[in-house]
């Protein structure tokens, strides 16, 4: 007979059941005084707060990280591994502290199953230079670490909780990997209007010549740069495509510009499509504009050039932010951004040493690159 599914509970607060009723105890027990910080961050969507019931079908459930000074998470690890199988509860308010491993590299992994014997737990010792490591992420970043380092891992390592830190290395890490510098963050926003001065002209030269689902299909990536750009005024990493909108709702600006973000997607015409639009820069524009980052610039749309369709002219708010900037590295290098702005494949931004070359070879050796692959 099949068990019920018990009630659903977020995540981070399923995990800090599990630290506060079984991991701590066994911990006082087994080697008390022992330095270490308790957190659930990393990948996982109840770490940026989106988990729901559905969640529950893999990788969810009764989970922890521990993370260890380096020589006590050598010592110990292997140790706290045994414990935790052989200790912890089955279950957490009726979800099994059990994860089914893999059979093949096709089954689905993670995924949570009664048993009577020890756990296959998730509970992971490590040290927090380790994890970072393992996660191409910087403890003390260079501005090439941070234009390489994915906004999807930096976002759930400073999202989450963390319910214990005896040591306060993960404490500072994360606060140092909370918000990009200055300087770095303004090359971003340059970087952003960049990307939609490239292609504000597009969607209303596809209507033009008749090709309304091309003139979608940009309408599409100009709202997801909108989207992007709106979080990071508002100093928050956007999440990957599918949690994008999630985060972008809980902005203040969402309630205002989500309507026009939304017609612009739906609209079916030119001249709909085109006034949605122009309304979001104009707003977006104006987001700017509060910033402080610049003086003000004009957010009412204009023609491009002389064709018969509106455009923010995103490129001015490009050129004004560089403007402020002192880094002489930044100044002069191409807006490409962060590895983000410019590659959405999955595979290549968790492959940390390619997006850290190709952030190297496009900012660093700046000064020896050439357009249109002229040597």
């Amino acid at each position: 007979m099949t068990s019920p599914t018990p009630a659903f509970l977020p995540g981070l607060q399923l995990s800090r059941l599990l630290y506060e009723e079984a991991v701590r105890p066994l911990l006082d027990e087994h080697l008390p005084g022992l330095p270490y910080a308790a957190a659930r961050i990393g990948p996982g969507s109840e770490v940026l707060g989106f988990d729901t019931a559905r969640s529950a079908d893999h990788e969810w459930g009764p989970r922890l990280e521990l993370f260890l000074p380096p020589d006590d998470a050598a010592e110990h690890a292997a140790e706290l591994a045994r414990l935790f199988a052989h200790r912890l509860p089955k279950a957490v308010r009726g979800w099994p502290t059990n994860f089914r491993p893999s059979a093949s590299p096709r089954d689905p992994v993670g995924l949570m199953a009664p048993t009577e014997g020890p756990v296959a737990h998730r509970v992971t010792v490590t040290d927090v230079g380790s994890w970072l490591a393992d996660r191409g992420l910087a403890a003390e970043p260079t501005t090439t670490d941070w234009l390489a380092m994915p906004w999807q891992r930096l976002a759930e390592t400073t999202a989450g909780a963390v319910f214990h830190d005896g040591v306060g290395e993960l404490t500072e890490a994360r606060a140092r990997l909370a918000w990009y510098p200055d300087e770095t963050w303004r090359w971003l926003l340059a970087s952003q209007w960049q990307r939609l001065a490239q292609e504000e002209a597009f969607p209303g030269r596809c209507a033009e010549v008749g090709d309304h689902l091309g003139a979608a299909v940009v309408t599409g990536r100009l709202v997801r740069d909108l989207m992007r750009l709106c979080l990071l005024y508002a100093r928050r990493y956007p999440p990957y495509a599918k949690w994008l909108g999630s985060a972008f709702a809980g902005l203040p600006i969402a309630a205002e510009l989500a309507p026009a973000l939304r017609g612009a997607l739906a609209a079916t015409g030119a001249a709909l499509r085109e006034r949605h639009l122009c309304h979001a820069y104009e707003r977006v524009a104006a987001l700017h504009n509060a910033s402080g980052l610049t003086a003000p610039l004009d957010p009412a749309p204009r023609p491009y050039h002389s064709r018969p369709f509106l455009v923010l002219d995103a490129g001015r708010f490009a050129t004004e932010l560089v403007d402020t900037l002192t880094d002489p590295a930044l100044r002069r290098a191409p807006l490409t951004g962060s590895v983000d702005q410019w590659a959405d494949n999955t595979d290549f931004l968790g492959h940390r040493t390619a997006a850290r070359a190709a952030i190297h070879a496009s900012i660093e050796r700046y000064d020896t690159w050439e357009p249109d692959g002229v040597r």
